[in-house]
């Protein structure tokens, strides 16, 4: 075959296969439309509570929403609501005295309490303590909830309960055993709705009918009379309340880790070392370690020749005439100069038997006196 031919024959193949994958993909392919919800944008996206601000202001209520509450720029109508989603221990002396003030004229308060597990005491000054409410937290679970027509509701599973001390509410859900999950009492002229949680309410929950059935009963006291402020991030706390309230899960065990970390270097664990001995440099001691060293090796006859020429020094410069005899001769005349036997000093001037301690001793010990005396 030709190289043409292949050529031709190659590109008949090609055009067969592509026919084959059209028919397939004509034969097997379905068109579906899919509806993909997208993420939240805009205001939307940072404000848990911008449906509800939607569906109020759809059904004619004025609304006003931000994130911080700002009670000196904002003036508060007497029949105003006030809806504050975060943590109410934020606020400070001043807004809780204001808030409690305006209530007490008409205006409607919902706040919530906060979440996780509160490492501090409430102080007196705070907005739950003046309503006469603690938190406690780690105790209860879920409410059920149950509207005509709609399936069965659980609601406030992630919220903190509390308790009520010596106030009498006009509403309240829950127990004093498990603690309470929604409490509403008159204070004056006004109203103030104290909640676990207010999930319900949030963007992704309106769309369920027991959620809009509840929030609507929420709102009822000044509904359409006043405007509504969604306060939807209160003051945010300082950093390290919120890591140790919110993040302890995570610094936790990083810090046992590390600790045991700790504990896998150390290479001891008892009572501390003595210090090491400062070094010493007296000379005295380090002629006596030369010596200890040579009598400990069978050299004393070295430190005995020492003692003797020390010895023999002396006696040159004092009796030149008796350092020149030798022998018998010289231990005489040493003895006559002394006064000890010269047998003694004939012993004392020769060498010690070697590794004898006792024979070293006595003839050193004699040759020092023997100095002592010339």
């Amino acid at each position: 075959m030709t190289g043409r031919a292949r050529t031709i024959v190659l590109g008949l193949l090609g055009l067969l296969c592509l026919a084959l994958f059209a028919a397939w993909w004509h034969h097997t392919y379905v068109r579906v439309v899919r509806t993909v919800a997208l993420p939240p944008g805009g205001e939307a996206a940072y404000n848990p509570l911008y449906a509800l601000k939607r569906a109020l202001r759809v059904d004619g209520v004025d609304v006003d929403s931000r994130q911080r509450l700002d009670l000196a720029k904002t003036t508060l109508g007497p029949r105003d609501t006030v809806l504050v989603s975060g943590d109410p221990r934020t606020l400070s002396t001043r807004e809780v005295d204001d808030l409690l003030y305006w209530v007490g004229d008409g205006g409607h308060l919902i706040v919530t309490t906060p979440r996780g597990w509160c490492f501090s005491d409430a102080r007196p000054w705070e907005l739950l303590p003046q309503l006469g409410l603690a938190l406690k937290p780690g105790s209860g679970g879920c409410e059920t909830f149950i509207v005509p027509g709609e399936s069965r509701h659980v609601e406030f599973c992630s919220g903190t309960r509390f308790t009520l001390q010596g106030i009498d509410p006009l509403l309240s859900w829950g127990d004093f055993a498990n603690g309470f999950v929604f409490a509403r009492q008159q204070r004056g002229d006004g109203i103030v709705d104290v909640l676990s949680s207010i999930d319900f309410m949030q963007n992704d929950a309106l769309d369920e009918g027991p959620h809009l059935a509840l929030t609507r009963q929420l709102l009822d006291p000044n509904y359409g009379e006043g405007t509504i402020h969604l306060v939807y991030a209160a003051n945010v706390p300082p950093l390290w309340r919120l890591l140790l309230e919110q993040a302890w899960m995570a610094w936790a065990p990083l810090l046992l880790a590390l600790l045991a970390w700790l504990w896998m270097r150390v290479q001891r664990v008892g009572p501390a070392m003595p210090a090491p001995p400062e070094a010493r440099r007296s000379l005295l001691e380090h002629v006596q370690a030369s010596g200890e060293h040579l009598r400990r090796h069978g050299l004393s006859s070295l430190l005995h020749a020492a003692v003797r020429d020390a010895f023999l020094a002396r006696l040159r410069r004092r009796d030149p005439l008796a350092a020149a005899l030798e022998g018998v001769a010289q231990a005489e005349a040493i003895a006559a100069r002394t006064g000890l036997p010269a047998p003694d000093i004939e012993h004392a001037l020769r060498s010690p038997r070697p590794r004898d301690g006792q024979d070293f001793r006595l003839r050193v010990a004699r040759l020092i006196e023997m100095r002592t005396r010339l």
